[in-house]
């Protein structure tokens, strides 16, 4: 019960990361590349911070680089790719990379789900395709292998994750690494600056909040979700991302948004109330 607490907590910081772009990328208030340097430079300072009394000793404990890397990689690859894709195809192309690479890892560690947790996964990606497929467009080599390297990328984040013991320090060492990482890339990729003071204000909320908080939370549920049903929940994300934006930003509730969720949301229930899957 913890776990599926933390893990919709998480869900929701996933979904007002979103939102949090959405708003400030699509009104021109900042660039994508400006957005990512603020994001993770703002949630590594608020995760210094809560971190400064604790035993440095302690954080020093865990000295693996595969989650700040996995981090950057997503960073830099996200933001590149969403200059070159369209939303709806992006979300397709992301979480269908994070269900492979996951499930895979989940595979090769011999975890075998259960009929009613394939069930449960083919259900929920049905209903990101019937989401997302009517207004995807085809798109451009680029922008696809960046987005499907970004999807990747956050699927070895989230393994990483599982090895997880303190979920705040593990996630305050890798954003404090990531911006060493991609700081100077995405400074270069945002210069000259420009940009409004409320976009500058959207992604400090989102690198403060929503990633920062929203990482920790999932970095605390991981361990007690094996990696199929962690993939899979996930796939909740731009169902909860399109509700939100319908009751916050005005977005039109459609019927296709309804059937998606209805797939979705008994996709995730059957997986997560299934027993634990079979080890090979």
């Amino acid at each position: 019960m913890r776990a599926t607490v933390l893990a919709l907590a998480a869900l929701a910081g996933f979904a007002a990361n979103s939102l949090l772009t959405r708003a400030a990328l699509a009104s021109g208030e900042l660039h994508a590349p400006a957005f990512a340097l603020i994001r993770v430079a703002t949630g590594a300072l608020v995760l210094a911070l809560l971190t400064r009394t604790r035993d440095r000793r302690r954080d020093l404990e865990r000295q693996s680089w595969t989650g700040a890397v996995s981090l950057s990689v997503y960073l830099l690859a996200f933001t590149l790719a969403y200059t070159r894709i369209g939303a709806a195809v992006g979300a397709l192309l992301l979480f269908g990379a994070v269900q492979v690479s996951m499930i895979a890892s989940g595979l090769t560690r011999g975890e075998r789900p259960r009929r009613t947790e394939a069930l449960g996964g083919a259900l929920a990606a049905a209903g990101l395709l019937w989401l997302t497929l009517p207004g995807a467009t085809s798109p451009g080599l680029s922008g696809a292998t960046l987005m499907i390297l970004a999807g990747t990328a956050w699927g070895v984040y989230s393994i990483d994750g599982r090895r997880s013991r303190d979920p705040l320090a593990d996630t305050a060492r890798n954003f404090a690494r990531a911006t060493r990482l991609v700081g100077l890339p995405l400074l270069w990729l945002a210069w000259p600056p420009h940009g409004t003071l409320h976009g500058a204000a959207l992604a400090a909320a989102s690198g403060a909040f929503a990633s920062g908080l929203g990482y920790t939370l999932w970095y605390a549920a991981l361990p007690s979700l094996t990696i199929w049903r962690a993939a899979t929940v996930q796939l909740a994300v731009p169902l909860v991302t399109a509700i939100a934006a319908a009751v916050l930003l005005g977005e039109a509730l459609t019927a296709r948004i309804g059937i998606a969720a209805l797939l979705i949301v008994i996709g995730v229930l059957l997986t997560t109330s299934a027993r634990a899957p079979r080890r090979a």
